[in-house]
């Protein structure tokens, strides 16, 4: 579990991790680093999910987009007050249907909240008027700053890799970014005694038995 918390931890590619193994003693392809995080990411964050705190009521939602086989995709996430990352979507298209499959995704785990902040993107007031018609929709200018300056972590995160080549991959790595960054920021009630340096390895020690 090593492997996978440094992938998804650090601003590392599958070759580093390759080759930081290898620096002690442990000789492992890259290829093989891959599998295990596609295999074991999706269990830790299952794992955890009962231990995870609810998000706060208010949410701020915004796109990003990422290169998946040379070709952009959108990314849809969301954040609370508390710096929470609520849900993430890789969609093909940035259009109503895919910010309503976000929508419906996130409201399906959590519940509604009170709040949503987006930008002026025409879809947002029916996708919302239909999900979640009580919540106070708010649009105004840098209303939206919480989730843009978490979009940079993610990207800082992608940087180093050499391309993502399947949007089931790019799913599972951004998702997985998330879950480490919810685990760092203290969004889970486990190991609460570990000092904030210290959270993370703690958290996948426990995790780790449990699966």
């Amino acid at each position: 579990m090593v492997a996978v918390r440094w992938y998804l931890r650090f601003n590392l590619s599958y070759r580093d991790v390759e080759e930081l193994l290898v620096e002690r003693g442990v000789e492992v392809d890259h290829v093989t680093v891959y599998r295990w995080v596609q295999r074991f990411t999706p269990l830790l964050a299952e794992a955890a999910r009962p231990c995870r705190h609810s998000p706060g009521d208010r949410w701020f939602v915004d796109e990003t987009y990422v290169k998946v086989g040379g070709v952009w995709r959108y990314v849809y996430r969301a954040v609370d007050q508390h710096g929470q990352v609520i849900d993430v979507l890789v969609s093909v298209r940035r259009d109503a249907a895919a910010a309503h499959k976000f929508f419906r995704c996130a409201l399906a785990t959590f519940q509604a909240p009170t709040e949503v902040v987006t930008d002026a993107a025409a879809v947002y007031p029916a996708v919302l008027e239909e999900l979640v018609p009580s919540a106070w929709h708010h649009v105004e200018r840098y209303a939206n700053n919480p989730i843009e300056a978490d979009h940079s972590q993610l990207k800082r995160r992608l940087r180093p890799m050499r391309g993502l080549r399947t949007d089931k991959t790019a799913q599972l790595v951004i998702a997985g970014h998330a879950f480490i960054q919810n685990l760092r920021r203290g969004h889970y009630e486990l190991t609460t005694d570990a000092t904030p340096a210290r959270r993370v390895a703690a958290a996948f020690a426990e995790l780790t038995q449990a699966i």
